[in-house]
Order: structure tokens, then sequence, then C-alpha cells
């Protein structure tokens, strides 16, 4: 079975991270698995290593001086699908709106569904829902959003986690425990989110939560880890920062980490924070959760649903800054529950599911 999927970027966003995992699980299956990118400003590959098993395609795409998130995005439109030749894959897979819309006749992973007020935006997510003759989505509570908003029926199939590679940061091997202790001189204890500053994960929120733990925390860092994505947040970051300087906090905000030291900053943080607002599985706190690191999610239905009681939850600013502090006083059950959960949910899993998915979607000729 000949199989494309594709993405938007090459950087490590949730959506790439899943695009490539499953590639390679796809490859392992015995699947011709191709991926399909925008290479942005030059990129000659993606923010990791990949299996060699898995063919890359990169389509150059250059950022452009001043140029408006909706050109960018109609032109990032157009650079993919002007390059892909659907003719040559059984299956075609895109990932996010922008492939979606590029490649036409597709299936469609729906991570998550977003709320665009910019008319070609919106206009791109309908068309990424609507159009393509197949859907999967990684939670049960996204599929209802498909369903209520559109009376699809996707299929569910949860991500994988790459559980060895986090929980292995975490040991007590000695590459492992001096990789920590590198992070612990450079920041400190620390509160980790990882994902960017941008409204859907909850940044100006976590901030507010840490600046009413401090009196109680002098000791703690905040640290953002992460941060590459082709929407325009500027508006919500020029307002973070107004609130960074009232608060008078100065939060450490790393950018993108380089994929191997990842795994090593997250098992070293004291608490790993996930306050978003929309998530379709929640990838970023899995992988925390294999580090055997606590958790605060914010009490959504969908993280409810994959994290079940291996996280501690907070639905508004005070009891997030609340449960960041409870979280540091250790609890071996609920970090022996969220390793054995993060163990549960395999890539090979996933791309199995996948396969038997494609067999009953063939691509309509």
């Amino acid at each position: 079975m000949r199989i494309a999927l594709l993405t938007y970027s090459t950087k490590p966003r949730g959506g790439v991270v899943h695009t490539l995992n499953l590639a390679e699980a796809l490859a392992r299956a015995g699947a011709d698995v191709t991926v399909w990118s925008l290479a942005r400003d030059g990129d000659e590959g993606f923010f990791r290593d990949v299996d060699a098993a898995v063919a890359l395609r990169l389509v150059p795409f250059d950022d452009l001086a001043n140029e408006t998130i909706t050109g960018r995005i109609v032109r990032s439109i157009d650079a993919l699908g002007s390059a892909f030749d659907p003719s040559a894959y059984d299956i075609v897979h895109a990932q996010d709106c922008i492939s979606a819309n590029a490649v036409g006749t597709c299936i469609r992973t729906i991570h998550h569904l977003d709320q665009f007020t910019t008319p070609i935006l919106v206009e791109c997510h309908e068309k990424a829902v609507v159009n393509p003759y197949a859907r999967i989505c990684v939670s049960r509570a996204v599929a209802a959003e498909v369903v209520d908003g559109w009376d699809l029926q996707p299929d569910v199939i949860p991500n994988g986690v790459d559980h060895q590679r986090f929980a292995s940061a975490a040991s007590d091997a000695d590459d492992a425990v001096t990789a920590r202790r590198r992070w612990r001189e450079r920041l400190g204890p620390y509160v980790l989110a990882v994902g960017g500053i941008e409204p859907r994960k909850g940044s100006i929120d976590l901030l507010e939560a840490f600046g009413r733990m401090r009196v109680d925390a002098p000791e703690l860092s905040l640290v953002f880890a992460g941060g590459e994505t082709l929407f325009d947040y500027r508006e919500y970051r020029t307002e973070f920062d107004r609130r960074r300087d009232t608060l008078g906090i100065e939060p450490i905000v790393l950018g993108p980490v380089a994929d191997d030291d990842l795994p090593s900053l997250v098992a070293a943080c004291d608490v790993f924070a996930f306050p978003s607002t929309k998530e379709g599985f929640g990838l970023a706190a899995m992988e925390a959760l294999a580090a055997e690191r606590p958790v605060v999610a914010r009490e959504l239905p969908i993280l409810r649903e994959v994290f079940g009681d291996s996280v501690i939850y907070a639905d508004d600013v005070d009891s997030l800054a609340g449960a960041l502090l409870a979280a540091r006083t250790p609890d071996h059950a609920r970090r022996t529950r969220g390793s054995a959960l993060s163990r549960s949910l395999t890539w090979d899993a996933a791309a199995r599911s996948h396969l038997a998915f494609y067999a009953r979607h063939p691509h309509p000729r």
C-alpha cells in the first residue's frame, strides 16, 4: 500500500510529531510511506531525523516580509497543492487544514477544531472538515464535536506515545541524570509548558497562575518551550508581555528545543503545566507522564477522556495556581497510573488501526 501523509511544517508542532511517528510505525508494518510537507525558510529536513524507511518530499516555502496571515495560508495551500501528485498513492492522508485544502480528495485527521474570524481561515477550516471523503479523530470528544457540527461520523484512533524515550530520560542512568542536572543548573526548579505562547495553550492563564503561586514557591521558574506555528498570535503575545511586566514575572522562553534535548527538559521539571483551552489529545502531557512528571491540566472533557485520574485538573487561574503547588508533593499512585497509561498507547497499535481504516476507505478514483 502506497501512503502519502501530508503536513504543513517541518517544525515540532503536535500534528507534525504525530505525522512522523505514524509514518515510521506504518513503515514498520510494511507500508510504503511518503511524508509531504512545506519546508519553511530553506529547511532541508524535519526537526528530527526520520527513519530511512520513510520517504520525504519537502516543498520549498520561503517566508515573505510583511505578508498577511491570510496571504501566507493561501500561498501555503497553493505551494503544496501544485507540487503534490495524488496519482502516485493508494491513500492520501492529510493531517491539517492546509494540507487537506491543498490535495482535495483525501482522508483527514481532525486533531482539534479551531474557531477563526478571518474569512479565508474560516473557509479553509470548513472545507478541511467537509471535503475529505473519510475522517479520523484522535479522541471521542473531538469526534463528537464533528458529529454535532457537521453530522459527520469520524473514526477514533488515539495517538501513540514514544514512552521509552521519555521514561529513559527520567531513569537513574548516568547520562539521564547528567542531562537533567544540566537543565536544573540552568533553570533551577521549574514549572514547564511545552507548545509556545498562544491562545489555545492558555499561556496567559498560566502566567497569571504563576504570579499567584510565587508567594508560596519563590524559588520556582516558569519555563515555556516550543512554539513554531503558521498562524499569527502577535496580539496575544503583546498581551502576554504586558501582563508579564505588570506582574513583575520573568518567564524563561526557550523557543524551539532540540528534539534530543526535549525528554530531559521534561523529565527535569517540577511540574508539567497543560492549561490548554482546546486540545485533541494532549500528546505533550502524555510524554510528561511517561517521564513520571506530575501534570496539571485544564478541566476539559477531552482531557478527562484521555487522562482520567492520572493528572490533576484545574478550571480557572486560582485553581491552576493551587494545583501547580499541590502537584509538587509526590503522589506515587498517580505517577504509576500515568506511566502505565502512556505505556499503553503505542504508535504500532495506532498504525495497525490506520491500516485497517485505509482498507475500509480506499481512495475513490
